[in-house]
């Protein structure tokens, strides 16, 4: 099992910044690509970003690429999302998830993922 908690949500103006962090605990946190994924109100759960396990893959969704940046420190066992730039379209409940792949492997679909944390809400006004 992989225990997976968010932080860093919260209310933010357009054009603000905030940084999710997401603590990861129990099997080894290298051993799992780490994606960010957001769902909107009324809108399907969305990919985001995601990072090899080493953090030398990254992928984006094209929404986000030149605003969020995605990293993880594995000594630390914690991924985070810096997102710069936001829209009131990117308000949502943003969940980090963990995935069981090879390294360099960067996957975008959910269902790849094993693990998944409770999400924190991030709100972006106009």
């Amino acid at each position: 099992q992989v225990q997976l908690v968010e932080s860093g949500g919260g209310l933010v103006q357009a054009g603000g910044s905030l940084r999710l962090s997401c603590a990861a605990s129990g099997r080894t946190f290298s051993n799992y690509a780490m994606g960010w994924f957001r769902r909107a109100p009324g809108k399907e759960r969305e990919f985001v970003a995601a990072a090899s396990r080493s953090g030398g893959e990254t992928s984006y969704v094209y929404s986000v690429k030149g605003r969020f940046s995605i990293s993880r420190d594995n000594a630390k066992n914690t991924v985070y999302l810096q997102m710069n730039s936001l829209k009131p379209d990117d308000t949502a409940v943003y969940y980090c998830a963990a995935a069981p792949v090879p390294d360099s492997v960067v996957p975008g679909t959910p269902s790849i993922y094993n693990y998944w944390g409770q999400g924190t809400q991030v709100t972006v006004s106009s």
